[in-house]
């Protein structure tokens, strides 16, 4: 059809919008009744027009049809996680991380059958070591042409989680140093920040500013070994749905601009996981609706890789059938759902464009104060990060307490006849441990928690 269906009608510009609507409110007031004003210090406008735009905003560098279904396996015995890593594979995982405890860990009994050609494999430690490393990467270079094997190193997210590095300040830059120059790889957990109540602004600019702790020890321009790095977030998915698309979005730029000033690899990996913080032990089956819909965010927003969090992970040990109802979410939303057919499904909509442009400057704007007030690793020493987060994570439980922010079967229209404390196989709240740290460490916490500990106690 070539001629078009609206030519006879004239555009109507924003302004004429608001003055309409401002008609219909019949005297309230728009910003107050109309707007909504975040936690992030952003407002939320009732509409977004094309005129609002002074330019077309660029096409992202996400690529929805590329995301893989991962599934995490805690490593005790490489033999046992071998086999649920081979079944997971033939069951839809596309990529496999593995959480490793132990150094003594056998790598080739952790990685036999897997080929690593065709699926991807990351490994984390709970352990800094550079045999270990090297012995993982001889491995599987001898018998693979083109290994896709992805090495999770973060001391600075260790130094944030537990207040200590895993040796000492120098020894694990020295020995990060060494691996980096093997695997090109770095990895940044801000799953910290989110799940102890981090705003979206300060995830997304203490990411940047831990990625600049980083590419500032090892300058490219210093050191071309180190020119192809590859930084791999791993990032928290909240429920806040359009908000966390614009998040994902956010980031790759706020770290394609961080990359460029060191000369280095301009390209990310971003692996989401949904969020503990908002999920509960009441009504458990509601976690299932809660990740699926942060699944869909971190699709939208254009991450690599999507590990679900299992319906039953707060207080179930890992067990098959929480692992399989997780994949099979991601399965359903690629298979039937069809969330694997379009690149850059989010680029120009407006109100998308709109909050990924205010995250991404309401952050920027953040990192140059942290940068300038002597960086993240001096703010977390001196607990300002710690601090931040905390003052963030009260409004946010202030607005759960007063059901302001409703987890529906929790704060709101809960089913007082559910039981749990038979149903606990390991405790699903915060443990407080006293031991000796350098610094105060970032401490995740669920907003349920007070509530549900409540309700157990008079089961």
């Amino acid at each position: 059809m070539s001629k078009s269906l609206f030519k006879d009608f004239d555009s109507v510009s924003s302004k004429a919008w608001k003055q309409k609507i401002q008609v219909d409110l019949k005297g309230a007031d728009y910003n107050d009744t109309l707007i909504w004003k975040t936690n992030e210090g952003i407002d939320v406008k009732p509409f977004y027009h094309a005129d609002e735009f002074e330019t077309l905003p660029e096409v992202s560098k996400s690529n929805a049809t590329k995301w893989k279904i991962a599934q995490s396996i805690e490593v005790t015995d490489a033999n046992v996680a071998n086999l649920k890593a081979i079944d997971a594979i033939y069951r839809g995982a596309e990529s496999i991380l593995f959480n490793i405890a132990s150094k003594d860990t056998s790598t080739e009994d952790l990685l036999q059958n897997i080929d690593l050609d065709t699926v991807k494999v990351h490994i984390t430690c709970n352990f800094l070591s550079e045999d270990f490393i090297n012995d993982l990467l001889t491995t599987t270079s001898s018998t693979f042409k083109a290994p896709q094997i992805y090495i999770h190193t973060d001391i600075i997210g260790n130094l944030a989680k537990t207040g200590n590095w895993f040796n000492n300040l120098n020894d694990d830059f020295i020995n990060l140093k060494t691996i980096v120059k093997s695997t090109h790889q770095i990895s940044i957990d801000l799953g910290i920040y989110q799940n102890a109540g981090a705003s979206s602004v300060q995830q997304l600019a203490y990411s940047l500013a831990h990625a600049n702790e980083y590419l500032n020890h090892y300058d490219g321009s210093k050191d071309t070994s180190l020119n192809e790095i590859n930084i791999i977030f791993n990032t928290s998915i909240g429920s806040n749905y359009f908000f966390e698309i614009a998040k994902i979005r956010a980031l790759r730029q706020l770290y394609t601009t961080l990359a460029s000033e060191y000369h280095v690899n301009e390209d990310c990996t971003i692996i989401a996981t949904p969020s503990k913080r908002n999920k509960t032990i009441y009504d458990y089956n509601v976690n299932m609706l809660r990740t699926t819909t942060e699944c869909m965010s971190a699709i939208l927003g254009g991450v690599n890789e999507i590990c679900n969090l299992p319906y039953d992970a707060l207080f179930h040990i890992p067990n098959e059938f929480g692992d399989r109802i997780a994949r099979n979410q991601l399965l359903v939303l690629k298979n039937e759902s069809y969330f694997d057919k379009v690149n850059n499904p989010a680029d120009g909509a407006y109100y998308i464009e709109s909050l990924t442009e205010q995250l991404a400057e309401k952050a920027l704007e953040l990192f140059k104060d942290i940068e300038s007030n002597g960086g993240f690793l001096s703010q977390l020493k001196e607990g300002t990060i710690q601090r931040k987060i905390k003052e963030s994570a009260a409004k946010e439980q202030a607005d759960f307490d007063a059901e302001k922010l409703i987890l529906l079967g929790t704060n709101k229209h809960p089913n007082n006849a559910d039981k749990m404390k038979s149903n606990l196989e390991i405790s699903p709240f915060l443990k407080i441990e006293k031991r000796k740290t350098l610094i105060e460490p970032i401490i995740e916490k669920r907003l349920s928690e007070k509530l549900e500990i409540k309700r157990l106690s008079t089961e």
